[in-house]
């Protein structure tokens, strides 16, 4: 009898119990703007703020709307605006271009290899074009860092890192995000931790941090932050910073609190599924598994397998198969942009040159999503319908 798979792709788990109590305290109160606070109060954003300081290793972390909006802010920040280029990369998603583009600036496409990292060599070659990479951690895939590093720190070019797929991930024991200049997150539901929206912004930079912070909106109200630099960071960027409101709400760091605190554990859960669809995947004839190296604490909360040099049919024939199993994958090589998967050449508001090398690796990328709410044995599941239709189409070719 042909297996079929009944879970939901998209089910999350539900908020935590006192997450859920928090917030129905902050909606009692009627105080959800993080400003509206009574004397020597914190506030929910505030401590929130404080706690993914010190979870990171950060001197500064600033809650805001969205992580498109902490890129955004970021770029400003740092000086970033009309005319300039940023380098980033040409496998990633939609918000990445989009935060460069919405400064006015350009971005600068850097290839992809088979392992789903930037791929240095070109990184190196690049590297004069711009003063700024934004680094996306697509998918979860942490290149080595220690080399970016170094090809950034040589051409003088200042690194932020896009971390909405790396919360709670590490190279060598550094948190993702703290080897740039400015580490952003998200929080939006399909993350780590989930708020529906939600971004943060980190940074060990006096000057950055303050920019930021009068950037989301802080109508000089900026002494009330969990985290705020020195009064003399904010004594010349208060006058000239522009107010481009996006700060986060008390409701939702009510929400995010109690999900921090477990975030480790929840790493742990999803790398065991992670785990288990890779062991059931490995061998299957016709399909790569990207490799994992040693100096990544990564978070499985997505699985990526490449059908390298497959014609375009045969992979649209290989995703109909298995959705018709409840198996719910996602191509980065179709034509035209769908859902989350678009990619360099789906942007026309930022234009590009061909990438035949990093085409044919996004040709050929299968992701799917590994939500909390599948057992390990409804992921032994999947990858077993994913591993017979995969099989079935390769031996047709």
């Amino acid at each position: 009898m042909t297996e079929i798979f009944q879970g939901n792709f998209t089910q999350q788990e539900p908020i935590p119990e006192e997450g859920i109590e928090a917030a129905i305290a902050v909606m009692r109160s009627g105080r959800l703007h993080r400003y509206n606070l009574g004397p020597g109060e914190v506030g929910e954003v505030g401590l929130l703020e404080q706690e993914f300081a010190a979870s990171v290793g950060a001197k500064y972390a600033l809650a805001v709307a969205s992580g498109g909006y902490a890129m955004g802010a970021a770029l400003r920040a740092v000086g970033i605006g009309p005319g300039d280029k940023v380098l980033t990369n040409a496998f990633t998603l939609a918000p990445v271009p989009g935060a460069i583009a919405a400064v006015g600036a350009t971005p600068v496409f850097v290839g992809v290899t088979e392992n789903l990292t930037i791929d240095l060599a070109d990184l190196e070659a690049k590297a004069g074009l711009a003063r700024v990479l934004m680094l996306s951690h697509m998918r979860g895939h942490l290149a080595d860092m220690d080399r970016l590093m170094a090809i950034c720190d040589a051409a003088g070019v200042l690194v932020i890192e896009d971390c909405a797929h790396t919360m709670g991930a590490a190279w060598r024991g550094i948190p993702s995000g703290r080897q740039g200049v400015v580490g952003c997150y998200s929080m939006q539901t399909y993350k780590h931790i989930n708020a529906g929206e939600g971004g943060f912004l980190v940074t060990d930079d006096d000057a950055i941090a303050a920019r930021a912070i009068m950037l989301s909106g802080s109508y000089m109200l900026y002494g009330r932050h969990g985290t705020p630099p020195p009064e003399a960071a904010f004594d010349e960027v208060k006058y000239t910073t522009p107010n481009v409101s996006g700060r986060m709400d008390n409701l939702r760091a009510a929400i995010l609190r109690p999900q921090l605190r477990n975030l480790d554990a929840q790493r742990d859960k999803w790398n065991a599924r992670y785990r288990v669809v890779e062991e059931g995947l490995s061998g299957t004839p016709g399909l790569c598994l990207t490799t994992r190296p040693p100096e990544e604490t990564f978070v499985g909360s997505s699985i990526q397998f490449l059908l390298l040099d497959w014609p375009s049919a045969r992979i649209s024939e290989v995703l109909a198969r298995c959705l018709k199993r409840g198996v719910e994958l996602k191509w980065f090589g179709g034509a035209e942009p769908a859902g989350f998967t678009s990619r360099y050449d789906s942007w026309r508001y930022a234009p590009s040159e061909a990438m035949p090398a990093t085409d044919r690796v996004l040709k050929g990328i299968v992701d799917m999503r590994l939500p909390l709410t599948f057992s390990l044995e409804d992921c032994a599941q999947i990858a077993r319908i994913i591993r017979a239709e995969v099989g079935a189409v390769y031996q047709a070719q």
